[in-house]
């Protein structure tokens, strides 16, 4: 028995298996769907691609980005950025900029949001512990109400009040009003040149989506020392004498495979694997883990004939009329995506709870839904729309709320008693990674198998990623890491 058994073929389970390839060691990766790429997969429809909520290859850690160029290389195209956000009918410019938010709320208006933003930094909320109490101390309240309340109730489904304020300092750590107005007359830069991710103009992407790079590296994988297998859902996890000893699959067939290994790297959601685990774990550790909740998504996609609709990649919905949050244009992430170029292909994201009567709505009425929110909003005409499908992923997004962060430490602590178990990835983690923090925590994953001791917990902590147990306690931007043939074992 040797290699690794990893669960999901995301970005951060196939970094993984593509860095263990690469310092040679076994993997196999168990993928439930027979598409690869996680949420960061490609869908085709009549020719016509598009992303699941829009992926930008953009990372503040060399390593990750020279990943992405040695996988694709001439396929990855820099593309510029623009976003805007949709309120009451006027576009204003994303990040804020003065003279663009004074004209497209009017002076007094404008004045209003200053009064409060003065407000704000003379009497802040002491204790930050939900989204609301941190955005109003950066922004004032009165932006907070225009510019983030409406969106971010319509991803997360609840008050920002029960949102916690982690998501706000991960999503938009560096940014606040003062920075914004900065960049309008300076350039988006931070403390000592850094770049504030939310504010970049520009970035790469694959030359067809954002599965093109992870079909590829699913390719090399398989060439090297691993294998991706598709098709198979976990069912259990068997573990003894405080380690992980196999993994139980089952394929659309209903036929089960066990697949035994010495280590086990898991970037399925945390709530599901804990259900997975054969023993069961303790009651209070499964009460834990089924508190835990998921955002689930779709995407409404408009085949539009029109050859531009409007310049932005992407468009954040806070008009309360429309119930999409975000519309993507593919054809200005690249123009590879649209087969026609007198044509244009918009994705309308709405967020759900499977739940919601929403959900399970034909595509039919889901695309006339889309249809009616971009006539709402003066995007498009019906009469443009020529076809159009839908696409539904579940448990695309970890919910943040209040309490989450007591539960998981729970977990966490009666997972370290499976120490040849390591968790990755944004539902592996439970915590709202970038696809580069995904794939990093892959990376760390990996070379600990090969004798690193790096902490995979501690990427998007801060904008630095550290190793553990430096004694100097410097923090490490990971280079790439060469394992000499004769070091080269099984994985611990």
């Amino acid at each position: 028995m040797k290699g690794t058994v990893i669960i999901g073929a995301g970005p951060a389970g196939l970094t993984a298996a593509y860095e263990l390839s690469k310092l040679g060691f076994e993997s196999t990766v168990l993928e439930a769907d027979e598409q690869v790429g996680g949420l960061s997969r490609t869908v085709s429809y009549q020719g016509y691609r598009f992303d699941i909520g829009g992926h930008r290859f953009f990372s503040k850690v060399p390593l990750i980005n020279e990943l992405w160029q040695e996988i694709l290389g001439e396929e990855f195209l820099l593309r510029p950025r623009l976003s805007r956000i949709l309120y009451r009918k006027h576009f204003f410019d994303y990040p804020l900029r003065p003279m663009n938010a004074l004209l497209g709320l009017g002076p007094l208006e404008a004045a209003l949001c200053v009064l409060s933003y003065a407000k704000a930094r003379l009497r802040p909320a002491k204790d930050e512990r939900s989204f609301e109490d941190w955005v109003s101390n950066r922004f004032g309240r009165r932006l907070f109400n225009i510019f983030f309340k409406t969106y971010t109730e319509k991803v997360w489904g609840m008050p920002c009040a029960e949102l916690s304020a982690d998501w706000a300092a991960q999503r938009i750590k560096n940014l606040s009003l003062l920075s914004a107005l900065k960049n309008a007359f300076f350039g988006a830069r931070g403390k000592e040149g850094e770049v504030i991710t939310t504010l970049i103009e520009q970035f790469h992407y694959p030359r067809f989506g954002p599965g093109m790079m992870w079909d590829r590296c699913a390719e090399l994988v398989g060439r090297g020392s691993g294998r991706v297998v598709r098709g198979v859902e976990v069912e259990k996890i068997r573990h003894r004498g405080g380690r992980v000893t196999s993994v139980v699959g089952r394929t659309a067939a209903g036929e089960r495979t066990e697949f035994a290994a010495e280590s086990f790297i898991s970037t399925m959601p945390i709530r599901e694997l804990l259900k997975a685990f054969d023993p069961a774990p303790p009651a209070e550790v499964l009460r834990a883990a089924n508190a835990l909740r998921y955002r689930d998504y779709l995407t409404v996609v408009l085949i539009v004939k029109r050859e531009s609709v409007f310049a932005d990649n992407w468009i954040y919905i806070h008009s309360p009329e429309a119930k999409m949050g975000r519309v993507q244009n593919y054809k200005n992430w690249s123009p590879y995506m649209v087969p026609d170029p007198s044509k244009s292909s918009l994705g309308l994201e709405y967020f759900l709870w499977e739940r919601d009567e929403e959900w399970s709505w034909p595509d039919e009425r889901l695309i006339e839904l889309g249809k009616a929110d971009c006539t709402r909003i003066g995007l498009v005409e019906p009469r443009e729309v020529e076809d159009g499908t839908v696409v539904r992923m579940r448990k695309a997004y970890p919910v943040y709320d209040q309490g989450y962060q007591e539960r998981l430490a729970l977990i966490r602590r009666w997972l370290e008693g499976l120490p040849n178990l390591q968790l990755v990835g944004r539902n592996g983690q439970h915590r709202y990674n970038n696809q580069d923090h995904s794939m990093l925590t892959g990376v760390y994953a990996a070379r600990n198998l090969a004798g690193a001791s790096y902490d995979v917990w501690s990427v998007n902590v801060e904008a630095e990623y550290h190793e553990e147990g430096t004694a100097s306690g410097d923090r490490l931007v990971p280079t790439r890491l060469e394992v000499k043939p004769k070091d080269r074992g099984e994985a611990a």
